[in-house]
């Protein structure tokens, strides 16, 4: 592979997004909760506007829009951190979340993280084991459920792919996905958006026209055994799924060159 595991979700994902679009992401703590949660869907969502999406709508922990990173030198620790009033953007938001609040359809995609997700594309980060005494406190839904019920689709991001995160049933849900299949999701009132792709450090998985989860392709190096040994709910017979696309030699050097540079988001 010609590329760094994160170049090859930045690439991948960049392809997805259409112009026009509004994308939102925060800042999360943690190395690779950073990583996956930030960095790279920072540096797709850049990737895109300067390839083929220049229309494209950066919207970044809801208060800033098009950020430009070339005079930073570090990422903000936090989306309170004073070194955010420091970045450069279109526009920002004085006061957050202010007189401002987004509706069902206003942001077409977004970033989101838990420590669990299951074969439905519901999503974990409040508690491990029952919620009345919970074997491990996490950091709550944060914005989950409203990522997950009104942006037009989400992507999941997963820093870690082994059995305990992909699980046949998640312990709690805090940003649902299609229970009980797309017809699941309607009867709860939710007419569109939920998951459309969930990235790992070994594949990318996906979600068909009834809801049901699969998997789109898996990363050079990787075998199907590992993906299906990793993954604690059936995920199928996998001889014919791809590998995923890797990047051509233009989209690496807009990234390394033109997106990130200084290596901020991917601390080079």
């Amino acid at each position: 592979m010609n590329c760094t595991i994160e170049e090859l979700l930045i690439v991948d994902i960049a392809r997805t997004i259409n112009d026009g679009e509004l994308g939102f992401t925060g800042l999360a703590t943690g190395s690779s909760a950073t990583i996956y949660i930030s960095s790279i869907p920072l540096a797709a969502m850049e990737l895109a506007k300067r390839t083929h999406a220049p229309n494209l709508t950066i919207l970044l922990c809801g208060w800033l829009f098009n950020p430009d990173w070339s005079k930073l030198d570090r990422l903000p620790e936090s989306e309170y951190d004073n070194h955010m009033m420091e970045l450069s953007c279109e526009s920002q938001m004085t006061e957050y979340p202010g007189t401002w609040s987004h509706k069902a359809g206003d942001i077409s995609f977004g970033f989101g993280s838990g420590v669990q997700v299951d074969k439905e594309g519901n999503i974990n980060s409040t508690c491990i084991g029952e919620v009345e005494s919970p074997k491990v406190q996490l950091v709550g839904p944060i914005f989950l459920p409203e990522h997950m019920a009104h942006f037009g689709r989400e992507y999941i991001m997963m820093p870690q792919h082994e059995r305990r995160n992909f699980v046949e049933k998640v312990d709690h849900i805090s940003g649902v996905g299609f229970p009980g299949g797309r017809e699941g999701r309607k009867r709860l009132g939710l007419t569109g958006g939920g998951p459309a792709y969930i990235y790992t450090p070994k594949c990318v998985f996906s979600f068909k026209e009834d809801g049901s989860i699969f998997v789109k392709s898996i990363h050079s190096g990787v075998s199907k055994d590992d993906v299906i040994q990793s993954t604690g709910f059936d995920i199928g017979n996998l001889d014919n799924v791809p590998f995923t696309k890797e990047p051509t030699s233009e989209e690496l050097r807009i990234l390394r060159e033109e997106v990130d540079p200084k290596g901020i988001l991917l601390k080079a």
